[in-house]
């Protein structure tokens, strides 16, 4: 008899953390490794949010359990940010905060999934997306977009692996990893789609407010009302306010689900940490000016690496218009020799750069199909800079 259960030990290592705790581990033995591997921001949380949360660890009264699905101040918040940012309105008792974006990605999976339900998630995807399906005891249907459809899947592919057992599907924009930023259009016409084939969509809008070239971000249910019932969405404080250590997000649902998976998580983990809560309540309601320049120096980043990348044949980067990373199709330096190493995978291309060049990139493997690598742009610009110059050294 094992002594991990078989769908623990079914679970894959999160690549992006194996390969951002490499880089880590050779940096702490003295080599100068420049990670593009890590999805966090580099900055510092604003400071008045810094504040808030060292009042709040002095108040009594957040030293106490308060209700599992969180603090009616911060839900009153979120509800305002979801009316504004999403283009919906929803009621504080639809709202749970969860421990971060990913418990509320596996809470709303646990949700509404029973064994065998299929759920449809447009790859590249998120590497968290398969774990949470899976021990929710469904079955994820990978639907591939490529960079020449920037990385967008269309109405026709949902419709072609949409079968009797399709139960939901991952809707994520703008996406980690390719930064895609699906438009208006688009938008409605998968939430459509949606709709009238009676499919859920789990809507990750985690980086919904880190977008650039005046493009916007659509919620489905902002063009789509009707679908608000079959729609959970999911979001956070990590990426646009620099709080991923935090740990703080939530998931908006029709009343039947939210309660469910409030349920779940009064066992599960009972109320996100009252500090943290308080904070966010800062982040959301607080001045904005520090968030925005962040998205500033994303925007600078973006267009320095894109332009660097551009240097190197082979390689191929679609524009992302959202989030901070870029997804190089890197599929013109595979099957070759670089010194005297022969490349057939991304997988094989990362550790060949990580060891000669001592760069840390994410390989598409991680995400879907091999062929591609998923770099950060949240690194400061002079590494972001040495970083894709060595690059463009060993592949000249």
């Amino acid at each position: 008899m094992s002594r991990i259960s078989a769908r623990i030990a079914a679970i894959s290592e999160s690549a992006t953390l194996k390969v951002d705790a490499k880089a880590k581990a050779m940096k702490a033995d003295g080599k100068n490794v420049i990670s593009y591997a890590a999805g966090e921001p580099d900055f510092q949380t604003p400071e008045h949010i810094v504040e808030a949360a060292v009042a709040a660890a002095k108040d009594p009264k957040n030293h106490r359990y308060t209700p599992a699905a969180g603090l009616p101040e911060l839900k009153d918040a979120i509800v305002a940010k979801t009316k504004v940012d999403s283009g919906t309105a929803v009621a504080s008792n639809q709202v749970v905060v969860t421990n971060g974006g990913k418990q509320a990605v596996y809470q709303a999976c646990a949700a509404i999934l029973d064994p065998g339900d299929e759920v449809l998630v447009p790859a590249p995807y998120w590497t968290t997306y398969p774990e949470s399906i899976a021990l929710a005891g469904g079955k994820q249907i990978s639907v591939f977009a490529g960079s020449d459809q920037d990385y967008k899947v269309t109405v026709e592919q949902l419709d072609k692996a949409k079968t009797s057992k399709t139960k939901a599907l991952m809707f994520v924009s703008p996406s980690n990893p390719t930064g895609a930023v699906y438009s208006k259009d688009e938008t409605e016409e998968i939430a459509r789609w949606a709709l009238d084939n009676n499919i859920w969509i789990i809507a990750d809008e985690i980086y919904q407010n880190l977008t650039y070239d005046g493009v916007f971000a659509h919620s489905p249910t902002e063009l789509v009302p009707e679908v608000a019932n079959q729609t959970i969405m999911v979001n956070g404080v990590a990426k646009t306010y620099a709080m991923t250590g935090w740990r703080l997000g939530w998931m908006i649902a029709p009343d039947d689900v939210a309660k469910a998976a409030a349920n779940l998580q009064s066992h599960l983990s009972s109320n996100v940490a009252n500090i943290s809560q308080r904070a966010a309540i800062a982040a959301l309601t607080g001045p904005q000016e520090p968030a925005l320049e962040m998205l500033r120096a994303f925007d600078r980043r973006r267009k320095l690496i894109l332009g660097e990348l551009a240097k190197i044949p082979g390689i191929n980067t679609p524009e992302p218009k959202g989030a901070f990373y870029v997804y190089p199709d890197v599929r013109g330096l595979l099957g070759k020799t670089w010194d005297g190493v022969e490349i057939n995978s991304s997988l094989e291309l990362c550790d060949f750069i990580l060891d000669k060049a001592e760069v840390a990139l994410v390989p598409g493997e991680a995400f879907g199909p091999s062929g591609y690598v998923r770099m950060s742009y949240a690194l400061g610009d002079e590494a972001l800079l040495e970083g894709v110059q060595r690059l463009q050294k060993l592949f000249s």
